[in-house]
């Protein structure tokens, strides 16, 4: 099971750059505090970073997010990422498994395991729908987002190659 620094580290550069950039638009107070806390984190005064063009920042704070130290930031991130710009997807995907949830894709209590087979077929129609790298970064935080995850889940994200984030 990836850690959320470990999604953010195996992301693609376009992929974290569409994630801060999210934050940047719609979660202001969001993004300035993640830029201040990593920038003291490394005795950086923000500002050095806020003058930087954006796309440099945006390769700083990627890096920066996947440092194991940050891993908490990094989760954080994710959730917000995922239920403020991806909640379709969260919301097909516990649809195609017929689990009720709120209108942002989200649940208090994961149900069992689905079989294999069922997920199998959910994942083929989210392939089919949304970004493949999305979709791997939405599993991969949904594993490591519960604790424990699905059983099911995690042996699928291992062996199909599909689901690989970057380098292994």
């Amino acid at each position: 099971m990836l850690h959320p620094h470990e999604i953010f580290a195996r992301m693609s550069a376009t992929a974290a750059s569409d994630l801060l950039g999210f934050l940047y638009e719609k979660e202001k107070p969001l993004y300035r505090a993640t830029l201040d806390s990593l920038a003291k984190q490394r005795n950086l005064r923000p500002v050095f970073l806020e003058r930087k063009p954006r796309n440099e920042r945006h390769a700083w704070l990627h890096e920066a997010l996947g440092r194991k130290a940050n891993s908490t930031i990094s989760a954080h991130l994710l959730q917000v990422w995922l239920v403020g710009a991806h909640s379709s997807l969260l919301c097909d995907f516990l649809d195609g498994f017929g689990i009720s949830h709120d209108a942002n894709g989200t649940l208090e209590t994961l149900p069992p395991a689905p079989p294999e087979e069922d997920l199998v077929r959910v994942l083929d129609q989210l392939l089919a729908k949304y970004p493949a790298e999305t979709v791997s970064i939405y599993l991969h935080a949904f594993q490591s987002l519960d604790g424990e995850g699905w059983t099911t889940l995690e042996t699928l994200l291992q062996k199909d190659s599909r689901f690989a984030l970057g380098a292994a």
